[in-house]
């Protein structure tokens, strides 16, 4: 049950998070949230100004949605927690998994019937929060096994983000040979869609933007980018500059903004160029300055709004890592796994 009632569970302002569950579901005994970059960094600001703590917003918004969805951001994250029971009439990707086994969703917070007891630790280097609650999925959500030859910590950072690096490699690969792409955001999906346009198409030249020096010099230390300037994407022109002088002044063949502040809506925009691709991934994306803000200076460019969603995109991701240890090193040192 939602509310208000005829409302699908994301546009919904609350869920029926209660127990027990309908016979078509999953019960997770949840144990870690991963809040999304846009949403913790809107929760610290809060924090920051005198307002609550971060844990205390959590606790509240909670209480009162019955899911995690930031009503400022509107975003959420994934969690990862246990396999409770399952319902007679599941049919969904945990069915024939044992109780016990350890279990990460693939789908939004902001979609997902959520109940906690108690917040037991918040983790801000990871955006992660240690809790104690139950969670509540349908057969039709996405849900792995967590893996168990990896940290869960880096498991549950790297599948808040997998849909990033699979739709980046399905893109990169039609990109024209030897083009660029720009990743605005040297975060952890910057960082893993670096990776896979690198391993789609090493003859492409891989470019990244960040507000800050440190994580932009750490992924090109990895050798995923031929080069990075630290500039804040909130400064449209600047952007554009940078990503002219890197291309020749042909403006780039893709730019991906995985930024978790907004207003990089037309940095990403004016960094393309004529009928190249512009994928957003950032939560704080907003629609309309995209759209509009491209129609008003002229710009003839794909406008492509990244879906958390791809086939295979969670084997993808955690494959990546794998295969790539000095990936798997950044991540693990910037979360402390």
């Amino acid at each position: 049950m939602v509310s208000p009632r005829g409302l699908l569970p994301q546009a919904a302002d609350a869920l029926d998070n209660s127990l027990p569950p309908y016979g078509s579901e999953a019960w997770i005994e949840v144990e870690t949230l991963n809040v999304d970059a846009a949403s913790f960094v809107q929760l610290e600001s809060v924090a920051a100004a005198g307002g609550p703590a971060v844990a205390d917003q959590i606790a509240a918004i909670v209480q009162q949605r019955g899911k995690m969805q930031n009503p400022v951001t509107g975003s959420g994250g994934m969690l990862l927690g246990r396999l409770r029971a399952v319902g007679p009439d599941y049919a969904g990707s945990l069915r024939g998994v044992a109780p016990g086994a350890q279990v990460a969703t693939l789908v939004s917070l902001t979609l997902t019937p959520l109940h906690l007891d108690a917040i037991l630790a918040v983790l801000p280097h990871a955006h992660q929060v240690q809790v104690r609650g139950h969670a509540l999925l349908p057969s039709s959500a996405p849900i792995a096994v967590v893996p168990a030859d990896l940290p869960e910590r880096l498991v549950l950072a790297v599948l808040d983000v997998c849909g990033a690096p699979a739709l980046v490699d399905r893109h990169a690969r039609g990109l024209p040979q030897g083009g660029h792409l720009v990743v605005i955001g040297a975060g952890k999906a910057g960082l893993l869609s670096l990776a896979a346009a690198r391993r789609a198409r090493p003859d492409l030249r891989l470019w990244v933007i960040d507000k800050f020096a440190a994580p932009c010099a750490q992924v090109f230390d990895t050798g995923l980018c031929d080069g990075w300037a630290a500039v804040d994407a909130a400064d449209a022109v600047a952007v554009r500059d940078q990503a002219l002088q890197w291309t020749a002044g042909q403006g780039a063949d893709a730019v991906v903004n995985m930024a978790s502040l907004p207003g990089t809506e037309m940095a990403t925009v004016l960094a393309c160029r004529p009928r190249g691709l512009c994928l957003f991934f950032g939560m704080a994306t907003s629609f309309p300055r995209v759209a509009l803000g491209a129609e008003g200076v002229g710009a003839d460019v794909e406008l492509i709004i990244g879906n958390g969603y791809a086939t295979g995109h969670a084997a993808f991701a955690l494959d990546l890592v794998r295969d790539m240890a000095a990936v798997r090193a950044v991540l693990e040192a910037r979360l402390g796994a």
